[in-house]
């Protein structure tokens, strides 16, 4: 049964309203994931992305969501590639999918479940095509390669479109990413570096 089209804009708003960093925990099993999803909330970072590629994965977001849903925050699933994987982070209890590269029909997949879907871009052509799709919130992969002066570019003909920056992000760089202009700056292994988190909390009060 397809459901209607969420408004996909208003809900990735008020998803990462509340910080410009987001954290993304990738293969790190459940225990893992758990603690670093508290030290990111109690950092106060609202938005944790737990990558969907194996079944330890699926268990460490069916756990974070768990406890995310304790604190009220919102828990997405990411490395989303297929339509069935939106099915699966959806049942999963996810808010929200991103994937790392642009697919209409997975695009498609989480508009007809509901969910708001976040896809990966890297080229004006690819922004251009998510516009096209009725997309406003992407995410630039991999952003340290794209640097942070594409996205001083990209705004000029893509005004309205909100940039989530990801790969190879952490304290010491993402500062010049949301100067640029960039929304939200995911980070990850910098969550378990003692000497990142005063200089992520400090972002958090941009």
């Amino acid at each position: 049964m397809t459901t209607a089209r969420p408004d996909t804009t208003a809900a990735l708003d008020e998803i990462f309203a509340g910080a410009p960093l987001m954290a993304i925990l990738r293969g790190m099993g459940v225990e893992r994931s758990v603690r670093l999803a508290a030290t990111a909330w109690d950092l106060g970072i609202d938005s944790v992305e737990v990558p969907l590629q194996t079944d330890e994965d699926e268990r460490a977001l069916r756990e974070v969501v768990r406890l995310g849903a304790e604190r009220g925050k919102a828990v997405g699933a990411g490395t989303i590639l297929t339509a069935r994987q939106v099915a699966l982070a959806a049942e999963a209890g996810a808010a929200y999918v991103v994937s790392p590269g642009l697919d209409a029909e997975v695009v498609r997949a989480a508009e007809e479940r509901g969910i708001p879907i976040l896809p990966g871009v890297a080229t004006p052509s690819e922004v251009q095509r998510a516009v096209g799709l009725g997309l406003t919130w992407v995410k630039a992969f991999p952003a340290q390669w794209l640097g942070a002066d594409w996205f001083r570019h990209i705004r000029g003909p893509f005004p309205g479109v909100r940039f989530v920056a990801t790969g190879g992000m952490d304290a010491a760089n993402a500062g010049a990413f949301l100067d640029a202009g960039v929304r939200v700056v995911a980070v990850g292994s910098a969550l378990e570096n003692e000497t990142q988190l005063p200089r992520l909390a400090a972002l958090l009060e941009r």
